[in-house]
């Protein structure tokens, strides 16, 4: 019986947005638009970014060989899912939009989930936004600048243009978004399809003595453990995204089946990609000529496609679009979430009226990565921005654990085994371990950056829950209410005698001039008998 009654809650919990719109036709609220293509789209295209053109650089220069960097990139793809699947419980238990940092708040209280949303919205999300559109604009002008890098300017004004461009299509429409992200979804699945077709062709032709196990596993230099961290980062880069469907919950079709449909179809489908796109590149480029590529897959274009290379660039520029479009429509949701529970200014809790699209959230999502756009190198953004993403991560998951020992008997419609969690927060707590060992200054300014959210957490949230504070807030402003109410009936006292005495004015008016139209009339009534009596007396 009362497993019933959780489970009933927690389908009340699911349709409280909708429930609300029915009973309270003046709210405005988000509409649940997202069916199961749509979530895996979001799902795909959110990971399938920048990540998989750029990370392989980085992968493989810390990892030191192209076996281990293989290794990495499937090992990624199992912690993703690993950590996908206890999102999906979190997801269905709790269904409200927000992602992580919703679970938190709920899990573990304000201060937690604050400090969550204050380094996602100032550094991690702006920043991966940023890192993708400056490979966007990076792999647009390649053919334009074949021998040299793209000027500084050029990349950072069209990544602002295509920033500016995608914020515009999200504030117009929510159906127009993610029209937009199924289309570049297929697009860059295309993309990718195509280098591995190329790349399989090689291999079948007999091209594949870099991945021949004494080749692929010979290292010039054993890595550290630290390195093989850093490795792992990158790949976590080219990864992240996997959670990104949980932060808009609210506007999925029947959450409770189609989350985590979504997610297991889409993640073990984007392991395979990016493990036979690797394979694709090492078959026709030695490690050296793809650490000293800038676009890696333009210089695959270049080798194998001939004059057909331009193909390359533009598609994996329309895939890093569609990128840009996937984080802009999920992180403005967060920033969203974030207002509606006090968190941020209410302002970004508002919603466009006909449009149902949280305008406020995506401008200010728009406004922070064009600052970003121009601040640091894309390498060292991606491990600023990992470090900070398996943190949130970690505690999530460790959230998930204590919610279970919390709440032992609450309705879960989907529970995964505990072997899942522990296996992946002991895998999360040796990767920051040993890349703080490794990076102390980039991990550290990381953590420094969420903890300044604490003093503004207690300045700015914390005081409307302390009591004290709370009843000096309702004293001054019952005061300042109660002194605005004596202007406000003195005023409309005044309002009162001025509208009496107009009224006055006006009857006598109109009474002087009723007089003045009876007098009129009496005269013209003389005047017509006394014409009568003359005509009568001739």
């Amino acid at each position: 019986m009362r497993r019933k009654q959780q489970k009933e809650r927690v389908e009340d919990m699911e349709e409280h947005s909708g429930s609300t719109r029915r009973k309270d036709p003046e709210r405005v609220t988000l509409k649940k638009e997202i069916g199961l293509l749509s979530a895996c789209t979001i799902i795909i295209g959110n990971i399938i970014g920048s990540g998989i053109f750029i990370s392989p650089k980085g992968v493989l220069e810390h990892s030191g060989s192209v076996g281990f960097a293989l290794v990495i990139w499937v090992l990624g793809g199992c912690i993703a899912t690993l950590g996908s699947l206890c999102y999906a419980e979190l997801g269905v238990t709790i269904p409200k939009s927000g992602g992580d940092y919703s679970y938190v708040t709920e899990i573990f209280g304000g201060l937690m989930g604050f400090l969550l949303l204050w380094s996602a919205v100032i550094i991690m999300y702006p920043t991966t936004l940023a890192v993708i559109a400056l490979t966007f604009s990076s792999y647009i002008l390649q053919p334009v600048f074949p021998n040299c890098v793209p000027p500084y300017m050029a990349t950072r004004m069209l990544s602002a243009i295509c920033v500016l461009l995608l914020t515009w299509v999200n504030c117009s429409s929510v159906r127009m978004a993610t029209r937009i992200q199924d289309i570049f979804t297929v697009g860059k699945l295309m993309a990718l399809g195509l280098i591995i077709v190329v790349g399989l062709i090689q291999v079948f032709h007999g091209n594949y003595e870099a991945l021949t196990p004494h080749v692929a596993f010979a290292m010039d230099r054993i890595p550290s453990v630290g390195q093989i961290a850093l490795a792992f980062l990158q790949a976590s880069f080219a990864f992240s995204g996997w959670n990104f469907l949980n932060y808009v919950t609210e506007e999925v079709v029947n959450p409770r089946r189609n989350l985590p449909r979504a997610i297991y179809i889409s993640i073990p489908l984007v392991t395979i990609v990016y493990t036979l796109t690797n394979i694709a590149y090492f078959s026709s480029m030695s490690p050296e000529e793809l650490l000293s590529s800038n676009a890696v897959a333009v210089t695959f274009g270049e080798k194998l496609l001939g004059t057909f290379s331009v193909v390359m660039p533009i598609s994996v520029a329309l895939s890093t679009f569609g990128g840009i479009n996937g984080y802009l429509f999920t992180s403005s949701r967060l920033c969203f979430s974030g207002a509606r529970e006090g968190h941020l200014p209410s302002l970004l809790a508002m919603i466009h009226y006909k449009n149902r699209t949280p305008i406020p959230a995506l401008l200010v999502c728009c406004t922070a990565t064009i600052v970003i756009l121009c601040i640091g190198e894309t390498h060292n953004l991606i491990n600023y921005v990992s470090f900070i993403n398996y943190l949130s991560y970690g505690v999530t998951i460790a959230g998930l654990l204590h919610y279970r020992w919390r709440k032992p008997n609450l309705y879960r419609p989907i529970k995964v085994s505990l072997v899942v969690p522990v296996c992946y927060l002991m895998f999360w707590a040796l990767l920051l371990g040993f890349s703080l060992h490794s990076e102390p200054v980039v991990c550290g300014v990381g953590l420094v950056i969420m903890l300044t959210g604490v003093p503004v957490y207690f300045l700015g949230v914390h005081w409307k829950e302390n009591l004290f504070l709370t009843w000096l807030h309702s004293l001054f402003f019952s005061s300042f209410n109660c002194f605005l109410s004596q202007i406000i009936k003195t005023e409309k006292k005044q309002t009162k005698r001025i509208k009496s005495s107009l009224y006055q004015t006006y009857r006598t008016i109109k009474d002087k001039k009723q007089t003045q139209i009876n007098k009129n009339s009496e005269n013209r009534k003389q005047k017509k008998m006394l014409k009568t009596k003359i005509v009568k007396t001739q």
